[in-house]
């Protein structure tokens, strides 16, 4: 830790003072999601995109466009439904009578924030012409790719109670997901305050832009330089080696896990646990980085067995019990 650079720290201070403001002006319309405010935050710093699991009703839709007009970014939003088709969000291409030309024209996929609300309402077609843009940052049509804008986010939203016409996402496409993050219910003394915030028709839910998504840009460059230790890195690759062979570690989980994390995995939390770092002023990633993210990073990349299904073990718990079982450096 104390190897990283003497001023960086200070470095890290001056590029995230747009946090606090971003924050503050964030708990305008929104009530407590502190952790869920700092995973957005996260996903941002990282070039990563997020899901966000939850019942309807929990504001996750109101955070991500809250989030979006605080930055002099654009911004589109998609309703997903099971007749959309890829052309919907990637454009296609049009015909031209006067000079029989096919000339194209870009969908709404082209903005720095994308809300893919409900995405597992869309079908197979549509998640694999989704995949390229999350991965490449790229689309294409017909014989032309063409480049996305950066920053390029996705921010997509999936309902865990109404499974009808739904489909379940892909492995290849949840692991493009930096973070899967779990939408939780209001405190009481939250849902009281949410009551008093937002108890009339005439509640206002806008956000007023108060960075430029060169900020976040900038910003990223120093999370890159966020140190992590050697010590760390090991606990990282333990973590994520130990979802693979989970029997190995703790015989009492044999026959519960599918698959384990992949190297994607080790890298999404080495990413993330830099980025929460930069978010706490700090110029080193701790071992409590590590553990806050582990299960955000990894929830979505650990596939339980049938059995563990019957058991009702779910990866949250195969989490717990790895972490609770691997020695913190």
């Amino acid at each position: 830790m104390s190897d990283a650079p003497a001023d960086l720290t200070e470095r890290i201070a001056v590029s995230a003072a747009w946090v606090p403001l971003v924050r503050a002006e964030l708990h305008r319309v929104l009530v407590g999601q502190e952790d869920l405010i700092d995973r957005l935050f996260v996903a941002l710093l990282t070039n990563g995109h997020i899901l966000l699991e939850g019942v309807p009703g929990l504001a996750k839709t109101l955070m991500i466009r809250a989030l979006a007009g605080t930055m002099e970014a654009s911004f589109k939003r998609f309703q997903f439904t099971p007749d959309l088709l890829p052309a919907d969000l990637l454009g296609t291409l049009i015909y031209n009578p006067g000079d029989g030309e096919f000339r194209p024209k870009l969908g709404p996929i082209f903005a720095n924030l994308i809300l893919a609300d409900e995405i597992n309402r869309s079908p197979a077609k549509v998640q694999s012409a989704l995949l390229e843009a999350m991965q490449e940052r790229q689309v294409t049509i017909g014989d032309t790719t063409y480049k996305l804008p950066d920053p390029f986010m996705v921010m997509a939203t999936q309902n865990p109670i109404d499974q009808e016409g739904t489909y379940q996402l892909p492995e290849a496409q949840l692991d493009r997901f930096l973070l899967k993050v779990r939408v939780d219910y209001p405190t009481r003394d939250e849902e009281r305050r949410i009551l008093d915030l937002m108890g009339t028709s005439s509640a206002n839910t806008s956000t007023n832009a108060i960075i430029h998504a060169e900020h976040v840009i900038a910003s990223r460059a120093l999370v890159n330089e966020v140190l992590i230790s050697d010590p760390v890195k090991d606990y990282i690759v333990d973590i994520v080696h130990a979802s693979r062979h989970a029997e190995e570690v703790l015989p009492e989980l044999k026959n519960l896990v599918r698959c384990g994390a992949s190297p994607r995995g080790t890298i999404a939390l080495a990413q993330a646990t830099r980025a929460l770092a930069f978010l706490h002023g700090r110029a080193y990633v701790t071992p409590q980085d590590v553990k806050d993210l582990a299960y955000d990073v990894l929830r979505h990349r650990i596939l339980v067995t049938y059995e563990a299904e019957a058991e009702g073990v779910t990866s949250v718990q195969i989490i717990e019990r790895l972490l609770g079982k691997i020695v913190v450096p």
